[in-house]
Parts: structure tokens; C-alpha cells; sequence
């Protein structure tokens, strides 16, 4: 059984240095909370069924819809995009793919 931690609304993979990958998470807030975004530890195993679940190295589990790559709102947008500018260029965002089953070889 998978120790289910987060389930974004959408998400994103980014891709870091010497092939370690991340997930990027966004969620649409409503009128009394605001809308958040999270980035996991990296990327250890990736399982499918229905969705996909991205368990991280600290051991979360982002359940993430399979229709779901991108980012749910302007806010998750303008961070990701700092995220990536801070990177110097050693951040790339994946373009989304049929299966990330084999993202980790």
C-alpha cells in the first residue's frame, strides 16, 4: 500500500543535473485558502495504475493525475518559473510524455 502524501490538482517534472528529477505540484486554492505549491525530494520509483505515483527519497507519495501535467494556476506559474531562473540553467521542465513509468533507469 502506498502512503498516499499529496495529490496535486497539476504538476510538472523537472529535470536537475546528472538525470534526478522532481516533482512540481500546484493546487487552486478557494475562497478561504490560497492557492499552494510543493516540490518533492526526487524522484526514487515511479508506479502507474490509474495515475501516477511519484515516490520521493524522504518516502512521499505524489498521487498525480495522468491528464494532469502542467500547472493549476498563474501563482504555481510565476513560482515555478522563479524556480527555474534560480537554477542557472541547470533546471530543465520535461515536456509532458505518454508514460513516466521509465523517467529513472
Amino acid at each position: 500500500m502506498k502512503n498516499i502524501t499529496e495529490t496535486p490538482d497539476k504538476w510538472v517534472i523537472l529535470k536537475l543535473p546528472n538525470n534526478y528529477y522532481k516533482v512540481f505540484g500546484t493546487w487552486g486554492g478557494g475562497y478561504l485558502d490560497g492557492d499552494r505549491w510543493k516540490l518533492n525530494s526526487g524522484i526514487e520509483k515511479v508506479e502507474q495504475d490509474d495515475y501516477y505515483y511519484f515516490i520521493g527519497y524522504s518516502g512521499s507519495c505524489y498521487k498525480c493525475y495522468k491528464k494532469g501535467y502542467g500547472t493549476a494556476t498563474s501563482y504555481g506559474s510565476n513560482v515555478l518559473n522563479r524556480i527555474i531562473e534560480q537554477g542557472n540553467g541547470q533546471l530543465e521542465l520535461m515536456e509532458d510524455r505518454d508514460d513516466w513509468t521509465n523517467i529513472i533507469l
